[in-house]
This record gives structure tokens, C-alpha cells and sequence, in this order.
């Protein structure tokens, strides 16, 4: 993930008036005690642990992440303009990219495997000259923070606090991934949508993927959600904090307070263990409001109004 400075303020759309359209897809979750992060943490700092006890108000979540179609709805509706369209440009990853591409914008030191591509955005993934025909089910990305909170506005719902998205993705079962504890690998056990072979050098596709899949893609949770890690990484609702005393912590929470860091869970197609371990339900990672890459994306969550939703999770 490029951790650029933020882009420059909110160039973001006003807000949007609400969708029109019923709440389809959505899986209502009870209340109660929630333990949030790990006392096995991989990445501590990352702020994975200690863990800790929240309780949470019943809620709805998205049973699939936000796909190209509805956001193209969305933006239809409301004319709608993302960041990343504003700026004229995001992060893509260069495995992605033609030589041509990659010979016009190189890529800079720090972004490691990212290259700003001009005119990147969710409706052109890699760049002018692509599109999302024939992913039109797949999630869309190069969404900002503001851009998310822009689309839950329109739906009627917001985006999910890290405690329930981590409490969503567990599925009402306890497990280092939302299917358990067995870690995928790049023989045989394919879960979920990460890579496979040599990072960054060759994705393998064994998982049936190279990129993004479709929302709706594997076995869902306990839940019935989709896609709760892996795939691309989704925003929540909350500052990006690391809950320490350490050295480490204390720099990583000035940048993020000087950045305005929001949080994003879930790791994604380019998650690998050798490198990005973070596909796992209580990694976690922050960055600038305004920041979009080509794999990252979001879910909505829902509060509970008088008969909108039944009283178990289902």
C-alpha cells in the first residue's frame, strides 16, 4: 500500500441525496460483546492486539462489497465525481501495467510496486484505455474514504466500525480467518481471493483469480458474507490508531494523526505470506482519507431502524 502523503484536501462530490431503491443483500446482525484484535498477533505493529471487548448495537452489513455496477448506479443517480477522478490519477499495480505504461509514469522508490497512472480511477482500473465491461460484478476501486462514505450517504447506510466489520467477518465462530484457522497456501487450499507464487513478480492465478473477483466469489461466511478478506482491502468508519506505549507505535501514531489515517481491514489480491500477511481478520491498516489504489474498495453497514430488520443475524 503507498503511503503518500494525503492528496490535498476532500476534492470529493457535496453530498448525495439517498437511493430510492429497497435494502437488498444485507445480513442483520444481533448485538452483544465483541472481541476485537488477537492475542496472536502477526503483525503487532499494526496494533493487531491486545484484544478487547466492545459492545455493539445491533447492526446490518453488506453480505457482498460494493461491486462496479452499484457504484455505477450511484454515480448515474448522482453524478457523483470520485478523488481519484478529481486528482487525475491512483496507484496501480505495475504487473498490471503495459511496458508503454510503465515506461511513461516510473515507479517511484517508495511506492515499491505502485505506479501513479494518470487517469486511473474505478471506472478505467488501470488506467485510460481500460474499463470494468465484463467485471461489471467485481468491486469497485480506486475508492477513497470520502468517496465510500459518499455512496453509504446515498444507500442509506455508513461505513462499518472495525469492531463490526471483525465481529461481521468472524461469522459467529472464532478463527484467525473468517472460515477458521487453516491458512490458505499456493497448492491447495484457495479460500479466499490473494496471490499465489513469488511476490511481486508472478501471481499464479491458482485460485482462479489474477486481480480482482467477483463479490460474490468463494464460500461465504457463517453469515453469508463474501469476501471479508482477501479480495481488496475495505474502509471502516474509524482513525487508524495503534493501541501501544512502544516507540514504534508512538511514530506510527503521529503520522497517522498528521494524515487523518482512516482504517482499512481485510487485505487483498496481492496479500501473500511472505510479504503482506494482513488477510486475516484481526489485521489492520491506515492510510490517508484520500488515498486510492486499484485494490481498495468497501461494504456498508447499516443501523437498525424500527422495522427495517430481523431481531436475529441472519
Amino acid at each position: 500500500m503507498p503511503q503518500a502523503e494525503g492528496r490535498g484536501g476532500n476534492a470529493a462530490s457535496a453530498p448525495q441525496p439517498r437511493a430510492s431503491s429497497p435494502r437488498t443483500n444485507i445480513c442483520w446482525i444481533d448485538g452483544g460483546n465483541a472481541v476485537v484484535g488477537t492475542s496472536r498477533p502477526v503483525l503487532p505493529v499494526d496494533g493487531e492486539s491486545p484484544p478487547r471487548t466492545v459492545r455493539l448495537r445491533p447492526y446490518g452489513i453488506d453480505r457482498f462489497a460494493v461491486s462496479n455496477e452499484r457504484f455505477a448506479s450511484f454515480v448515474a443517480q448522482t453524478g457523483y465525481v470520485t478523488e481519484a477522478e478529481h486528482f487525475g490519477w491512483s496507484f496501480v499495480f505495475k504487473g498490471f501495467l503495459t511496458p508503454h505504461v510503465l515506461a511513461a509514469a516510473p515507479v517511484a522508490p517508495e511506492a515499491l510496486w505502485w505506479v501513479r497512472v494518470e487517469g486511473a480511477c474505478w471506472k478505467h482500473p488501470e488506467g485510460e484505455g481500460s474499463n470494468v465491461l465484463g467485471r461489471e460484478d467485481h468491486p469497485a476501486v480506486h475508492i477513497s474514504w470520502s468517496d465510500a462514505r459518499a455512496f453509504a450517504r446515498w444507500a442509506g447506510g455508513r461505513l462499518p466500525t472495525e469492531a463490526e466489520w471483525e465481529h461481521a467477518a468472524m461469522g459467529g465462530r472464532i478463527g484467525v480467518y473468517p472460515w477458521g484457522d487453516e491458512a490458505p497456501d499456493d497448492t491447495a487450499f484457495f479460500p479466499c481471493n490473494i496471490w499465489q507464487g513469488r511476490f511481486p513478480e508472478m501471481d499464479l492465478g491458482l485460485d482462479g483469480h489474477v486481480g480482482t473477483a467477483p463479490v460474490d466469489a468463494f464460500r461465504p461466511n457463517g453469515f453469508g458474507l463474501y469476501n471479508m478478506v482477501g479480495n481488496t482491502w475495505e474502509w471502516c468508519e474509524d482513525l487508524f490508531r495503534v493501541r501501544s506505549l512502544s516507540r514504534v507505535a508512538k511514530i506510527r501514531n503521529k503520522v497517522a494523526r498528521q494524515q487523518q489515517q482512516r482504517l482499512m481491514k481485510g487485505g487483498s489480491y496481492l496479500c501473500h505470506a511472505s510479504y503482506c500477511h494482513r488477510y486475516r481478520i484481526a489485521a489492520r491498516l491506515g492510510c490517508p482519507p484520500d488515498s486510492a489504489t486499484g485494490h481498495l474498495g468497501f461494504r456498508i453497514a447499516y443501523d437498525v431502524e424500527d422495522g427495517n430488520a430481523p431481531t436475529r443475524s441472519q
